[in-house]
């Protein structure tokens, strides 16, 4: 099977890049938020055990992170 060459532009196309829109942004942020939400009421359920801190803790800074960038894509 013999390949084929790609035709390059003479410069870079850097307005035909696939972004994200703020409202999917926001979506995608919204997803990861209640799927953490949902890992920290899990780990509630388990009675809080001392194996489980130092996951609580992180999913608590990685939800307030989210939670901020969220709210700012919301203004």
């Amino acid at each position: 099977m013999a390949e084929s060459r790609i035709e390059q532009l003479p410069q870079d196309d850097w307005f035909d890049q696939d972004l994200l829109t703020r409202q999917e942004a926001a979506g995608r942020l919204a997803e990861k938020i209640d799927e953490i939400t949902g890992r920290l009421a899990e780990l509630g359920k388990a009675g809080g055990a001392a194996d489980a801190e130092p996951e609580t803790a992180e999913l608590n800074r990685r939800l307030a992170a989210l939670q901020n960038a969220h709210a700012a894509l919301q203004n």
